[in-house]
């Protein structure tokens, strides 16, 4: 302990000689620790976003869409879904907590003098429940509205504030082309979804509503559904495949003309995306810690030159070859330890600062800070020991003789 407490000292004393130079030798293990944690911070920050998003969008949600996608950007066209289609699933499968047809188009929506393009969505009543759509006023629209084609419709936060500014527009009009509706709701905002879309730029109408006076034809272009928390979300699905199939006489030896998309495989596709992404980055960031390493270990080479004489002194009054191996080798693990607490530091207020940028949250990995801390010790030990055995190996006599 005495012998570790003296190298210690003495590892304290050369770098108060040498501040310059000590602060420029560890600048790469502070650059290396700090892009490794921000990497992996910044990254998992991403990550959770995106699963936050994903389950944002719907409760254990299936999205049933006419066609086959057959690549990036490719998909076979099929005949449009009906609402008997719709209200076949949730007659049929019992797992299912809600089902709603919905159809979309993009209209100008028009308020006094104010004008805005978005998109319009026609949809049943359970759409508010399977997609998590909460109010911030007002409400949605009713079975008996739904069913009757009622001129009503629930606006976004986008559509709000741009259309009304901070004008309460309940029971106000608008125009969405031939349609004037009356604005009975507005949603709570949900912000940008993982795509970069506005999920808050948004029109609802009764699914009747917008099929008679703005589309003009009974075609549904998608049905979401929502699977009951108690219920195997695969076997809906294949349930919900079976019913599909038998009401678009889709015979054994064919392929299916629509698809049956369940989110929680696209928030894990997504989540191992950044996930892959940023271990990738964050190997890329180790890369420099070696730098740093190799600078630790060329100026302790250096200081090894500079100090012959000290050591050969220290040897010839008695010093054992350990204890010149311990002060040497401590140096460089303390100018290392110095350069890893530094660029914890410097890490956590860039991490902090990146993710509130990218409107990511900030997630405090402790495993992971640790981690990089040791590591950059461990730099120390590892590109010291050559500088520090070659100390220990000295003749005496030569080393005396150094000038």
């Amino acid at each position: 302990m005495t012998t570790l407490w003296n190298a210690l000292h003495l590892a304290l004393r050369a770098m108060r000689r040498n501040v310059m130079r000590s602060v420029l030798t560890i600048l790469g293990v502070v650059i290396g620790v700090a892009a490794v944690i921000v990497m992996v911070t910044v990254g998992s920050g991403a990550t959770e976003q995106v699963k936050r998003q994903i389950s944002e969008m719907g409760s254990n949600l299936l999205m049933v869409t006419p066609g086959q996608r057959m690549g990036p950007g490719q998909e076979t066209k099929a005949r449009p879904f009906r609402e008997e289609d719709a209200e076949a699933l949730s007659r049929r499968v019992p797992s299912l907590a809600a089902v709603a047809a919905s159809a979309t188009s993009s209209a100008t929506a028009i308020a006094g003098s104010a004008n805005w393009t978005t998109t319009v969505t026609g949809s049943e009543e359970g759409i508010f429940r399977i997609r998590n759509l909460k109010l911030e006023s007002g409400r949605t629209f009713t079975e008996s509205e739904a069913r009757s084609g009622a001129a009503v419709c629930v606006l976004g936060a986008t559509v709000r504030r741009e259309l009304f500014g901070a004008t309460a527009p309940a029971g106000q009009h608008l125009r969405l082309g031939k349609l004037t509706c009356q604005v009975i709701g507005v949603l709570q905002a949900k912000g940008q979804s993982s795509m970069g879309q506005d999920q808050d730029d948004l029109v609802i109408v009764p699914l009747r509503t917008f099929q008679r006076r703005i589309a003009g034809n009974t075609d549904v272009g998608v049905i979401q559904v929502s699977v009951r928390e108690d219920a195997s979300t695969e076997a809906a699905l294949a349930d919900v495949q079976r019913v599909m199939r038998e009401r678009r006489h889709v015979s054994a030896l064919e392929e299916d003309d629509f698809q049956v998309v369940d989110l929680k495989e696209i928030a894990r596709t997504l989540s191992g995306t950044t996930q892959l992404l940023t271990a990738l980055l964050g190997a890329v960031a180790a890369v420099s810690l070696l730098v740093g390493g190799i600078g630790i270990m060329n100026i302790m080479l250096v200081s090894v030159t500079e100090r012959t004489r000290e050591i050969g002194v220290r040897l010839a009054i008695g010093a054992l070859e350990r204890e010149v191996l311990a002060q040497f080798l401590v140096e460089a693990v303390v100018l290392s330890s110095f350069g890893g607490l530094a660029g914890v530091v410097l890490a956590l207020l860039a991490s902090w600062g990146i993710t509130a940028l990218l409107g990511v949250p900030f997630l405090f990995m402790p495993g992971t800070v640790a981690l990089a801390f040791l590591f950059s010790a461990a730099i120390g030990v590892l590109f010291g020991y050559v500088p520090a055995r070659s100390a220990a190996r000295l003749d005496p006599i030569e080393a005396l003789r150094h000038e």
